[in-house]
């Protein structure tokens, strides 16, 4: 067997394995169905410079078919409008509240800070951690609360629409969802606590009050910045399970601006994630073989009239078959799925330079915050 067979065979089964997956997985990636609007839900909306945002939130929020709920922003120090916004909001609705997060204390990282001292404040029995850039429908909140009382699992994620309005965003934004589906089994997810199979996505959970404050709340993940893998695995350390919804008809989000903010966006989190010592390398195998190398390949097998040409050729259908699937479930156009595979390759640079970097001793900053010692 020659050299360029076994790179064909092994990349064959890597594209094989997040296409099938993907396929999987969307079975039993599912929407929240109907809604539960008897039980109170507390908001809570960690801000910081937020001022382009926050009216928007608060507006969507205001519309809420819930019977009880209430809306706690808690400002972490901005310095633009943001408290001010709030406080008008706040005159005409009554359900919202403005709250001044204490100085950062060491070893915290604002947003855990803020999400934390929120919920000391709050007074329903579920709570809801999101993000000021989240837009949700009437019926988001009870549609989750709903999905929360069947299933009966203390923490639930949502993960929105994501927007990506430029093609920098079109290039990384939309892998959160494919990367997901592709290499996180949700049946074993659901059939086991193990932290391993925590998943999350940070811009919208809704938690059952009294599992929260088991678990110690956010302080239990006070310095990270990646609360959508933090949260549910810490849950799942205390032994509670936690689940995920496609959020994407009840909720969007536009995560960044343009590409240089997406790559800082991205880069902050990486090391928490997948940019580790001993994860990278297997990512970088899972994610080259599983999407970079399989159409270059291909091309090249045709080239030269080799025999796993048609192997691999079929790998790459069920591949696209299921990418497309998973674009059209999130709501993810055209643009964002054809360039998945430089996004995969464009992603893996930006994973090595993080851990590079995170290596040499640098931290990543953000909002004007160094990222916080553990």
């Amino acid at each position: 067997m020659t050299l360029l067979s076994w790179v064909v065979a092994v990349v064959t089964a890597l594209a094989l394995l997040p296409a099938l997956m993907m396929l999987v997985n969307l079975l039993l990636f599912r929407r929240p169905g109907p809604p539960d609007t008897t039980r109170g839900v507390s908001v809570i909306i960690p801000a910081r410079n937020e001022e382009a945002a926050i009216g928007r939130c608060l507006a969507q929020l205001g519309r809420s078919t819930l019977a009880s709920i209430e809306i706690i922003v808690v400002d972490d120090g901005s310095t633009d409008r943001t408290a001010e916004i709030v406080r008008t909001a706040a005159s005409r609705d009554p359900r919202i509240r403005l709250l001044r997060a204490p100085a950062l204390p060491p070893g915290w990282s604002g947003k855990m800070h803020a999400c934390h001292f929120g919920a000391t404040e709050a007074r329903h029995p579920l709570l809801c951690f999101i993000d000021t850039d989240v837009q949700l429908a009437p019926d988001a909140l009870p549609r989750l609360a709903g999905y929360q009382a069947r299933r009966g699992v203390p923490l639930v994620s949502g993960f929105p629409r994501e927007i990506a309005a430029s093609a920098g965003e079109r290039l990384l934004i939309p892998l959160i969802q494919v990367l997901l589906l592709a290499y996180l089994p949700l049946a074993a997810m659901r059939l086991s606590r193990a932290p391993g199979f925590g998943a999350g996505c940070g811009q919208l959970m809704l938690a059952d009050a009294s599992a929260y404050r088991a678990i110690g709340g956010h302080a239990a993940i006070r310095s990270t910045w990646h609360d959508g893998l933090a949260l549910p695995r810490a849950f799942r350390r205390s032994n509670f399970q936690t689940d995920i919804v496609e959020a994407s008809r009840i909720a969007s989000c536009r995560m960044y601006v343009g590409f240089g903010a997406t790559w800082r966006g991205f880069s902050k989190n990486a090391t928490e994630g997948m940019a580790t010592p001993a994860g990278l390398p297997v990512w970088t195998l899972l994610l080259l073989g599983g999407f970079v190398l399989p159409v270059p390949l291909f091309l090249l097998c045709l080239g030269v009239g080799h025999p796993a040409a048609a192997g691999l050729g079929g790998a790459i259908a069920a591949l696209a078959v299921a990418r497309t699937l998973v674009g059209l479930r999130c709501g993810q156009d055209a643009r964002a799925m054809a360039l998945t595979p430089a996004g995969m390759a464009c992603l893996l640079v930006l994973l090595w330079v993080a851990l590079s970097r995170h290596m040499q001793g640098a931290k990543q900053a953000w909002r004007g915050r160094l990222q916080a010692s553990p």
